[in-house]
Parts: structure tokens; sequence; C-alpha cells
């Protein structure tokens, strides 16, 4: 389900006047082929998350212009009456691949492959590049955040810092894709199926005479899952002994628990273990300690290495803003067209800086697998046509320092992307949130550790077929004389 319907227009004023203009030189129907992808891992990490599809796919699912739109445009003067007549008629006719959610993705490899009429084709750039950055930046980030926490819980707390309302529900179900368990938004709830969580603030506690009524009129309502934030005024001398005198005095004559507490402020390392030691003190082992407090996933890291005693984080503005690295560099480049017979005619953008420059064609995402331990072993861009036969041995090279070569045996070469329309009409089954948050989780246990490391991880390899590679150094060289 998306936030809205029909986002036809939220696009670059450029995609308009380029389609214009395509349709008055006479070429609006030529086949293009153009590919997002991406050229650096945020936060220098060693992967990032797929995510945004299914949003992507409303979108073009609902791509038609009203009259309004036709009228707007007619106003700015630079278009035709036969471009306007053509987009009152529009019907979407591409088809479309993408990489699943859920994936490892890796710089330089297609992540959507977009095929059909340059009118149309060029036209969806924009939101090609806002869906899948926005949502795979914030789930590459959840995702470095989960796996620092280590098993434990992380929650996304972060709608009232997020950039507008799209942002704060499509963040949260990133989040949750990423490896999140559930979020503060309930819209996204609503819409996705992100579990809503939360408790309390401070103001519950403030409202109340003192610290214990507030904290029994919560377990008075909600005795089945309490849980009690207990920093409003001093951790260890009135929020902890409220919270057991509640749990001891409220909850338990009824045959009940107190679920857990949580803290927002202090030094949480070291409050943490006062905590866990208190509990554990008065026979409450299995109440949980959640804290917040603008974490992550260094801070989780650290506090962990410290001693802390924490079952599960909240976070806020530092994954729904992915704040350390807010922009996730995905870009939509024409890498070929069709002549007129069909002939696919493979085209390159050429630039000094090696990361800038294009892999030209029509291509295939494949990823290798070892079928001894199930791990990656590397991904290869090949031509849509071939295929990576893994019954025979199989040869794979750096695309940039060619002499590094390993030959492959026992391994499983599987394709990556999956067709989401067919000459317009959607083919995609769209999978539950659930399905998507267990698909990431198996999908980058499959990475080698040293990938999936913080600081300095080892780069994993995206290498060019024989043939491809041929393709690229021939243009190099031709478009470069």
């Amino acid at each position: 389900m998306a936030l809205h319907n029909n986002l036809s227009m939220l696009t670059d004023f450029y995609e308009f006047t380029m389609a214009n203009g395509y349709l008055e030189s006479g070429i609006a129907d030529t086949i293009a082929y153009f590919d997002m992808f991406f050229r650096k891992i945020p936060d220098g990490g060693g992967y990032a998350i797929m995510a945004g599809v299914e949003q992507l796919v409303d979108y073009l699912k609902n791509l038609h212009f009203t009259e309004e739109d036709i009228e707007y445009l007619r106003s700015k003067g630079s278009f035709s009456e036969a471009f306007l007549d053509y987009i009152k008629n529009f019907e979407f006719q591409c088809d479309v691949w993408a990489v699943p959610e859920g994936s490892p993705i890796f710089p330089g490899e297609p992540l959507v492959t977009v095929r059909g009429p340059v009118m149309q084709a060029q036209f969806i750039e924009t939101m090609v590049l806002l869906t899948i950055n926005h949502q795979s930046l914030i789930a590459t980030k959840a995702n470095r955040m989960v796996r620092a926490a280590n098993g434990r819980a992380v929650m996304e707390f972060g709608s009232r810092r997020a950039q507008g309302a799209d942002g704060a529900v499509l963040g949260a179900r990133a989040a949750y894709i990423g490896g999140c368990v559930g979020t503060a938004c309930v819209l996204s709830d609503q819409l996705y199926g992100t579990p809503a969580l939360g408790t309390m603030a401070h103001s519950w506690v403030q409202m109340f005479p003192d610290e214990y009524s507030a904290f029994k009129a919560y377990a008075d309502t909600y005795p089945d899952a309490c849980t009690l934030l207990i920093d409003t005024y001093n951790v260890m001398k009135s929020g902890l002994p409220n919270a057991i005198r509640v749990a001891h005095e409220v909850l338990e004559p009824k045959g009940l628990r107190l679920k857990g507490i949580r803290i927002d402020s202090g030094d949480i390392a070291y409050l943490t273990k006062k905590i866990r030691a208190k509990l554990d003190e008065e026979g409450m082992e299995d109440c949980a300690i959640v804290v917040s407090n603008s974490l992550d996933e260094f801070l989780i890291r650290d506090l962990l290495m410290q001693g802390a005693k924490i079952n599960s984080f909240g976070i806020g503005e530092r994954l729904i803003t992915s704040r350390s690295e807010p922009v996730f560099g995905g870009v939509y480049k024409l890498v070929a067209i069709e002549d007129k017979d069909g002939t696919i005619i493979p085209k390159i953008k050429i630039s000094e800086n090696i990361e800038k420059i294009t892999t030209p064609h029509f291509k295939k995402l494949w990823r290798l697998s070892s079928r001894r331990d199930n791990h990656y072993i590397a991904d290869v861009i090949t031509l849509s046509d071939e295929v990576i036969d893994d019954t025979k041995p199989y040869t794979i090279f750096d695309p940039i320092y060619t002499w590094k070569r390993q030959t492959l045996e026992n391994f499983k070469a599987e394709p990556v992307m999956v067709q989401l329309f067919d000459h317009g009409k959607c083919v995609h089954t769209p999978k539950s949130m659930y399905e998507l948050r267990e698909y990431c989780k198996d999908t980058t246990y499959r990475l080698w550790g040293e990938v999936t490391r913080f600081e300095n991880p080892h780069p994993y390899y995206v290498d060019l077929s024989q043939k491809l590679w041929d393709i690229k150094q021939d243009l190099l060289i031709k478009n470069n004389m």
C-alpha cells in the first residue's frame, strides 16, 4: 500500500523536457535500457540492504496524469500539444527488473533495470531513485545497528525526527526490513504491518501526584504488558524502587510480572549494571532493561563491550535519518538502446573518476555461493543472455586489476534480479513484511564476517563476465580516441 496513489508529478522537470524532446525528435519509441546502481556503501560498510521495491511497484502501477496535471504542464509553455496528448493517454509499457528487498547489495551492480520506450524509461528516473535510495539507506543503517546489538532487539523510535511524514512511515518500514523488531510509528504498522511498539513518555509520570501513582496507574491499565520509564526524576533513588514496588504490590498478587523498565538518559552502562543487580536481588530476573537516548551502532557496541546489562534498544534520530551518512548515492544511467531490428547497442558514460564509469549493455546479476557452507563468494555481472554453468569450473577476475583471478568449483550460481513488470503489466508478487525481514536476516548471514565487520571490511567481489568486460573495454577505447 502506498501513502499516495498517484505520484506521477513527483519528478524532476527535466524528465518532462527530455520526454517532450524525444517525441519532437522522433525517437520517443526507441527502446532504451537504464540501470539504477550505487557507487559507495554508507558509513564505510561492507554491504548495503535493498529496500523500497514495493513502493516502486505501487508508483509504476499508478502512473497516470490528470487533467489538472496536463493543464499545469500546458501553462509552462514548454511542451507541445502532441506531448500533452501523449501523457493524457499514457500507458506504461516498460519491462522492469529489481533485486529483491532485503538482499545484500554492492556498488556497481544493477539494482533496478528498466527496458522500454525511452520516453517512459527516462521519465521514471526520479521515483526509482527516490524510493530505492531512501529505504535502502535506512534498511542498511538498521541492519548495522541490529548487528551491533548482537541478538538483542532493536526498535525504531524516530518518527518525530524524520524528514516529513513519508520519511517516518517508509523509514520505519525499511528499518523493519533491516532487522528492527518494530516501530513506534502507528501508521507504518497500519499500512505495512511493521509491529507498533511503545509504552509511555516522561509526561505520563509528570501528570500524576508522584512517581509511584503514575507507575501504579499504568500497571492497572496494562497489567499484561507493563514497561515503566524510570528516569523522569532519579533512576536509582526513586524510579527503580517505585517500579519494583509496583511489581511486588500490584502485578505479582495478580500472578503477573513486570515486563521491563526503560531509561532514556544518564550513564547507561553504569546504570544498567546497577539496575540489573537490584532487579535480580528482588527476584525479577525476567524483567527486561530497555534503553534509548541518541544511540547508533558504535554506541551500542561500546555499551555492550563495557558490560552494560541491556535487553533491547530503542533508536530514534540516528536511525530514521541515518544521521552519520544521510545520503544513499544511487544513480540511474542509460546503458543500451535497441536499433529497429532489435539489436542491442551498448552505451557507456566515461569519467576520469573510475567509479563513475558505467558498465554498458543489458545485463544479468548472478550471486555465487559455496556449496560447502552456503556462504556467498562473489557477484558476477554478465550479459543478459549469458548463463553461468555451476556444474563446471568458472573463473572470476577483478574488473580493474584483471590479473587477480580465481577459478571456482563446487559453487552454486543464482540470478539475483526478479521481474516486476512485463511490457507494463505488473508480475510482482509481494511478500509480507515478516518474510522480507527474515529474508534479509538469512541472506546477510551468508556473508563472510570479514565483509560484515564495521571497520575496514573486506571488499565483496563484484566481477564482470569476460564478454561484458571486453565490450566495456572496447567502448572505453572507442569513445576515448
